[in-house]
């Protein structure tokens, strides 16, 4: 079956009533896990085989870039935040290179083993004190650290077999809100966007990142609509001018900043037509009824290429054995030391 273009999740620890039938139905192509669907990994490991099952090709993601956002816990590699590079970044940065890449190939290397094809990241936003959502979560509060660390971080989960997903494009680091309560505008010119925030993310399309997702910002100067609904900066911006040929993510379509815009069906329409690839509309299982019902997105065989480029590759590396190799435990000494 050809991979829709949604990403929807489900409710628990196994697949519930009803949503066996979602994940066939052929405007789906994704699932994003979360916390609550997370207990130990012998759970994780039967629900996804539960998924396999229902929907082998189907895309399987989580956000997982370590300190606040790491959905899976126990039974995993805590990982620190990724403030801590770019910590380590500033006193030698051979030594922060390195260890990007190998936190990221260790991060990915854990979910591969139980057959999760994404993490959404690295986060390439700027980092400081401004944003409520981003903070630690950022690489580096400068655009040329950002970039780099960025860089060894989608080189290392490429190593795990893990295409990288950057966000959030154009940036969520210069303004305050937080798009998932708020309704954050980043009122600059293009030009000032350009000069910082954009440029990690044109660097590493340049050296090939494969998936973006997009922010629930508005930039009136440059379009009314956030983002991810927004077909300049989707296909005029990140297509054309910035040269993006990977597969395009929304962020969720539940958020605040996104429920402003209009009804679920209707603001999945909008992202599409925006050039959007895949759609995430999760935590709100009417409305994922709702654009089920009512979706008759065309099937777009490019599209469709760009989202299954984003599965992972390779034997995923079983965790016993994972755990035992030389890289792995010589990442997890040098995470502690950045951590402390």
């Amino acid at each position: 079956m050809p991979l829709g273009c949604l990403m929807i999740d489900v409710q628990g620890l196994r697949l519930g009533e009803g949503e066996a039938e979602k994940l066939r139905h052929p405007q789906v192509g994704g699932l994003i896990l979360f916390a609550r669907n997370y207990q130990n990994p012998a759970q994780l490991q039967a629900l996804i085989a539960e998924v396999r099952a229902v929907r082998p090709e189907v895309l399987i993601a989580v956000d997982h870039e370590g300190g606040r956002v790491q959905r899976f816990r126990e039974g995993f590699t805590l990982i620190p935040a990724a403030a801590r590079l770019g910590e380590l970044y500033e006193q030698d940065r051979p030594a922060a290179l390195q260890l990007a890449r190998d936190w990221a190939w260790l991060l990915a290397a854990e979910l591969r083993a139980f057959d999760i094809d994404l993490s959404f990241a690295p986060v390439l936003d700027l980092g400081g004190s401004l944003s409520r959502v981003i903070g630690n979560r950022a690489l580096h509060p400068e655009p040329e650290g950002i970039a780099a660390l960025g860089e060894a971080w989608m080189l290392g989960m490429r190593d795990a077999g893990m295409a990288a997903v950057g966000k959030h494009f154009p940036g969520h680091g210069s303004v305050a809100e937080d798009s998932h309560v708020e309704f954050p505008l980043d009122a600059r010119a293009l030009h000032e966007i350009e000069a910082r925030d954009l440029q990690p993310f044109r660097n590493l399309i340049d050296a090939g990142l494969p998936g973006m997702m997009l922010a629930h910002v508005i930039y009136p100067a440059v379009d009314a609509r956030p983002a991810g609904f927004s077909t300049v900066w989707v296909r005029e911006l990140l297509r054309e001018r910035y040269g993006f040929a990977g597969a395009v993510f929304t962020d969720d379509l539940s958020m605040a900043a996104a429920t402003n815009i209009a009804e679920p069906l209707a603001r999945v329409q909008m992202a599409l037509e925006a050039g959007c690839d895949m759609l995430l509309l999760c935590n709100r299982p009417q409305d994922v009824a709702e654009v089920l019902a009512g979706l008759d997105a065309p099937h777009d065989p490019s599209r469709e290429a760009r989202v299954l480029a984003m599965r992972a590759s390779g034997k995923p590396v079983p965790l016993h054995e994972l755990r035992a190799s030389a890289r792995f435990l010589s990442t997890l000494e040098r995470m502690q030391v950045c951590a402390s």
